[in-house]
């Protein structure tokens, strides 16, 4: 199950990325849905899960982003292991909590990301440090209303599983 919700939520971020890319040209700039599914992931504490969440979630990045392909991936891999170690200690279940480990994870990962770049990419082009606020703060903002929905969505799953009848067959006398 939590692979199908991987899967689902990896196809979602896709298809918001490329309606957003589609919309602006600056939207990948301002907003990273992958590594919002990474955190996702890694909010369960599983850090290898995690890991490989991040790991796929960063290499699709690096599919639609035009970097040399990896950077996103190292990168998402490395923060989705932190969220996770992280998230083993905490409680990040407060929407405050939730909206302080999105913003921290998008920051983390454009440091990482800049890293990568000034040592793997001969003249690599960082992008402007103006792009650095609007990205952690979107990001953080999509990642609380995705957990948002993602948990009211669950719960009228729960809900409806609970009224629909069990199934099981009782003889009257």
């Amino acid at each position: 199950m939590r692979l199908l919700r991987f899967a689902l939520g990896l196809a979602a971020a896709a298809l918001l990325h490329f309606a957003g890319a589609r919309a602006s040209s600056f939207f990948p700039l301002a907003a990273d849905l992958f590594l919002v599914v990474t955190v996702l992931v890694a909010r369960s504490g599983r850090p290898v899960e995690a890991m490989f969440g991040g790991l796929v979630c960063g290499w699709a990045a690096d599919a639609l982003s035009g970097l040399p392909f990896g950077l996103h991936g190292l990168a998402d891999t490395m923060v989705g292991y932190g969220t996770a170690r992280i998230a083993q200690q905490l409680v990040v279940q407060r929407r405050t909590s939730l909206l302080s480990i999105f913003a921290a994870a998008a920051a983390a990962q454009s440091a990482l990301l800049a890293v990568l770049i000034a040592v793997f990419v001969p003249g690599g082009g960082l992008p402007s440090l103006v792009w650095l606020p609007v990205k952690v703060a979107s990001t953080a903002l999509a990642g609380l209303a995705w957990a948002a929905l993602a948990a009211t969505v669950a719960r009228r799953f729960a809900a409806r599983r609970r009224r629909r009848p069990s199934g099981t067959l009782t003889l009257g006398r």
